[in-house]
């Protein structure tokens, strides 16, 4: 960072020679009036319509981002940035870089991230397409609040200031436009002081359609809430699966059940039977999960975790419990293999038999899977070097 450079308003852009100028001169009049010591960075990914020379024309310092992508180039210039604190936004002039001063007084306050929020200031007519403004961006926020217990309104909102320093550490990775949740999740979930100011939405003044693709985005968007939140996608629905397999399992063993005149029979033990298998596995895998999350900073440290992994996922307990599960296993299969004796190992009653056939296949396969998962963790414990985010290469970056 220079000395003195209190502010950097970063815009990426991609062919944006349209609105690029219009929106470095607001940028650069909202300098002149607060008296803010700053500078605007064009962070450009390619562009092929002169957005470049536009940007230096304006006043911009331009970085060249080699690697594509909206996050790569946010990334690179967040980098590049000389300021202390750093204001993104669109290049499409959607978002007005004149009028920043609620963002400068959160950051000057001690927030580290501040979002803006369309829902709060205000979405001009055209501004947002109404599958958008009703359907997707709503119904994710929804989602990414529950998920991650985020205070933030709007999810999505293009216009945000930041604590460069504090962002770096976060280490952010997301090439694409999921970078702008994965600030967002991870701030959250690092604790990070968020605050968030009412930002009016315009109508982008391109002639060309945005770089959008709404289900496309939509799909990558619930893709990333669901590998940053492995709780929804692997605890919750797999803890589920375990119980109610486990209690169904329960009800059956000894006889058939019968509700309402619907009979439940050795049929129904055997999905019940899947059910649990289903479910353990999916509990395991969020337990890989976290360990690497946290290990990698994906998600917070959880000191509770971490001491009951440590003291009851040890190799050697894991070894031993899918010792006892196969042990449990072939008992049951030696039970089941002396009533085919008894019968002169011919026509078996399936109703009985597969009481035991489907435990004993159950314990087996729960006994496997318990004790290769104990290697996995203790692979898992094999730790990289850590590297410093402020040392660490940029994504190609070229100061021009």
């Amino acid at each position: 960072m220079s000395e003195g450079c209190e502010l950097t308003i970063l815009m990426p852009c991609l062919n944006e020679a349209e609105t690029l100028a219009s929106c470095i001169a607001k940028a650069r009049s909202f300098f002149a009036r607060s008296g803010i010591q700053g500078e605007v960075l064009v962070a450009d990914n390619g562009s092929t319509d002169g957005s470049q020379t536009i940007a230096k024309a304006a006043g911009a310092r331009v970085v060249d981002i080699a690697e594509r992508g909206y996050g790569s180039a946010l990334i690179g210039g967040i980098r590049a940035a000389r300021g202390r604190y750093v204001i993104m936004g669109d290049s499409d002039d959607s978002y007005d870089f004149s009028d920043l001063r609620l963002f400068v007084e959160k950051l000057r306050q001690g927030y580290q991230l501040v979002m803006g929020n369309r829902f709060q200031g205000g979405i001009r007519p055209g501004a947002m397409p109404p599958l958008h403004r009703y359907f997707g961006n709503p119904l994710l926020t929804i989602l990414g609040r529950l998920f991650f217990s985020s205070p933030c309104g709007d999810f999505y909102c293009g216009l945000r200031g930041f604590e460069r320093r504090a962002i770096l550490t976060l280490d952010l990775q997301a090439s694409g436009m999921e970078f702008a949740l994965e600030m967002l999740v991870k701030a959250t979930t690092n604790k990070l002081r968020i605050a968030e100011v009412p930002t009016t939405l315009s109508p982008d003044g391109r002639s060309r359609p945005p770089h959008l693709r709404s289900w496309r985005d939509g799909w990558r968007s619930l893709r990333f809430y669901l590998l940053f939140s492995p709780r929804w996608l692997f605890l919750y629905p797999g803890t589920a699966m375990l119980l109610t397999g486990a209690l169904v399992m329960a009800w059956l063993l000894l006889e058939p059940l019968v509700i309402g005149g619907v009979g439940f029979d050795i049929h129904t033990l055997l999905y019940a039977a899947v059910a649990v298998i289903v479910g353990a596995q999916s509990v395991q895998f969020w337990i890989f999960i976290k360990i690497y999350g946290m290990r990698e900073g994906i998600v917070p440290p959880d000191p509770w975790f971490s001491s009951v992994i440590a003291t009851v996922a040890r190799l050697e307990y894991g070894l031993i419990a899918g010792g006892v599960l196969l042990l449990i296993g072939l008992g049951l299969a030696v039970l089941a293999l002396g009533s085919w004796g008894a019968v002169g190992f011919g026509a078996l009653d399936p109703e009985r038999t597969m009481r035991l056939v489907i435990p004993s296949a159950l314990a087996i396969i729960l006994a496997f899977q318990t004790a290769y998962g104990a290697f996995f963790v203790s692979a898992l414990d094999i730790r990289a070097s850590r590297v410093d985010p402020e040392a660490a290469p940029s994504p190609a970056v070229r100061v021009a």
